[in-house]
C-alpha cells in the first residue's frame, strides 16, 4: 500500500507584490551540498491511526520547531509522487517569523559502512521562494504543490 504523508504550506506576499513560499532544505550529508531538489515543504508521513490533518501540524512543529501558526488552513490537496506514495497538503497565508529551523534530528550510520552515528537536523535551513524557484529547488514530486499553490493564492 502506497504511503501517505501531509504537511503544511505557509506562503505569504512580499511588499514588491507576487506569493513567496515557505521550504525547507532537506538536512544530513546526501542534501547538504544539494539545492536543486533538495527542498521540501514540511511534511511526513501519516502514523496508523492519525487524522492527515493532525500529521501535517505534528511534522511541520517537529521539522521547523514551532506549532503552525494559528490561521485557518485551507486543504490544498494530494499529490502522488511518481513512486505512488501520496502527500495531503494544508495551505494558510501566514508567517512564522523564523530564520532558522529547530526542529529534530535524526541519527544515521555516518560515514556509511563506518559503524559510528552522527545525528542531522531533518531541514536545516528554511526560506521564503517565489514560484519559479521553488520549481527548481523542491523535490520533483512537491513541483505540482506550486501550482496550486499560485492558484490559491490568486483567489485569495
Amino acid at each position: 500500500m502506497p504511503q501517505e504523508s501531509a504537511g503544511v504550506l505557509l506562503v505569504r506576499r512580499p511588499p514588491a507584490g507576487g506569493v513567496e513560499l515557505l521550504l525547507g532544505h532537506m538536512g544530513g550529508p546526501f542534501w547538504a551540498r544539494k539545492e536543486a531538489r533538495a527542498w521540501s515543504l514540511p511534511k511526513g508521513l501519516v502514523e496508523p491511526g492519525e487524522e492527515p490533518l493532525a500529521a501535517a501540524r505534528r511534522e511541520f512543529a517537529e521539522e521547523l520547531g514551532v506549532p503552525v501558526p494559528e490561521v485557518p488552513l485551507a486543504e490544498l490537496g494530494s499529490f502522488r509522487y511518481a513512486s505512488g506514495k501520496t502527500i495531503r497538503v494544508w495551505i494558510a497565508e501566514a508567517d512564522p517569523g523564523i530564520a532558522t529551523p529547530a526542529g529534530n534530528a535524526v541519527t544515521l550510520e555516518w560515514p556509511p559502512h563506518s559503524g559510528r552515528t552522527a545525528s542531522f537536523p531533518e531541514i536545516d535551513r528554511i526560506g521564503w521562494f517565489a514560484p519559479d524557484e521553488a520549481r527548481r529547488l523542491l523535490v520533483a514530486g512537491q513541483v505540482p504543490v506550486v501550482d496550486a499553490a499560485v492558484r490559491w493564492a490568486a483567489g485569495r
